[in-house]
């Protein structure tokens, strides 16, 4: 219950103290304004006055310089010591005719130099900007001369330069790797490549023959010696003597460029007419060193069997024929084993040469 009753004391205290901070509040207020109204007069003519001592002041300014030629009069202008009626009312209260002149005068001076100012401003603004202008566009034109890169032809002399140099060395290595690969293509066709041996071929074999001289001659007669066979017949028109022709000279060349001796033997396909006496004077014709060698027919038969030559009589007439047979000269190393055939289409220069490199060959075999 006291406590109650305190907490009411309390409250009551609380709402008087909250009225008498309003009306003081309230109070303050009416004060303020009371002494605004008051002060606002005074602020106005402070105002005023200032207002009158800058009019002064530029007036005094103005009457240090000397006077610029006189504009034409505007209205209500002032002629003489007249005053107008617009200054008159204007003018502050109290003042004189001197002090209206002078009113006049710094008011006229005044517009004067505004006039003034306003018409170099006005004049001087066109050629600033035209000047502006200018320098605006001639920055611009340098800038955008500056900026935009000259540009040139199509193809510069550098990138030409660079065009034909590369032409020149795409040219130069392609000639240079054409070269390699024919020089390649000729050591590798140059070289003797051996190959895993197959056997030999089955030419050649035992024989028993007569030779020019009336001898009987077996293939042990020619071991230890280079020997090149060809078989014909004396009667033969054109293709045997050119044959032997060929192997006489290739003899002596080989001779002459290797230093090999070479034993050429001519064995005739025709017994019948081909005797001791007509193969030893056929044979003479052709080459000293040249054999000639017959036999019975069936001698003549077995050793062609042996070499694998083909002959054949053709045309019988009489006496006189002819004999179809191979065209071959063949090659026999010293042990009369079969070396190397050489055809009709070798001239003497490749019977030579052949020769030659298979002897070499045989020899590096050995």
């Amino acid at each position: 219950m006291i406590f109650s009753l305190f907490l009411f004391v309390g409250f009551k205290r609380g709402l008087a103290a909250s009225k008498e901070q309003h009306d003081l509040g309230d109070r303050h207020s009416k004060l303020l304004s009371e002494s605004s109204s008051k002060l606002s007069p005074m602020a106005t003519i402070l105002s005023r006055s200032a207002n009158r001592l800058r009019l002064a002041r530029r007036c005094l300014h103005s009457l240090s310089r000397p006077a610029p030629p006189s504009p034409p009069p505007f209205p209500g202008a002032v002629r003489g010591r007249s005053s107008s009626p617009i200054l008159r009312s204007l003018a502050p209260a109290g003042v004189g005719v001197k002090s209206l002149g002078l009113y006049e005068r710094c008011l006229s001076s005044a517009s004067t130099s505004t006039a003034v100012g306003s018409g170099d401003s006005e004049a001087k603004a066109p050629a600033e900007a035209a000047r502006g202008g200018d320098e605006k566009s001639g920055e611009s034109n340098q800038s955008g001369d500056a900026g935009k890169p000259v540009r040139g032809g199509p193809i510069s002399w550098l990138s030409f330069l660079l065009l034909v140099a590369t032409g020149a060395g795409l040219i130069y290595y392609y000639d240079r790797e054409k070269k390699q690969h024919i020089e390649d293509i000729s050591n590798a066709s140059k070289a003797v490549k051996q190959g895993p041996s197959a056997g030999k071929a089955a030419i050649g074999g035992p024989f028993n023959l007569i030779n020019d001289d009336g001898k009987n001659v077996t293939e042990k007669d020619f071991l230890g010696r280079w020997t090149l066979l060809y078989f014909g017949f004396t009667h033969c028109p054109d293709i045997c003597p050119d044959e032997l022709q060929k192997l006489a000279a290739a003899v002596d060349k080989i001779k002459e460029k290797a230093g090999f001796n070479i034993v050429p033997v001519f064995i005739s396909v025709d017994p019948e007419r081909d005797t001791v006496e007509q193969v030893h004077e056929y044979v003479k014709e052709f080459h000293p060193n040249l054999i000639g060698l017959t036999g019975t027919p069936d001698e003549i038969k077995k050793v062609a069997r042996a070499y694998r030559v083909y002959y054949m009589k053709t045309a019988e007439e009489d006496s006189d024929y002819l004999v179809d047979h191979s065209i071959v000269m063949y090659l026999m190393g010293p042990d009369m084993d079969f070396v190397k055939f050489f055809g009709k289409n070798n001239d003497v220069d490749a019977l030579t040469e052949g020769v030659i490199n298979e002897i070499k060959q045989y020899k590096k075999q050995k």
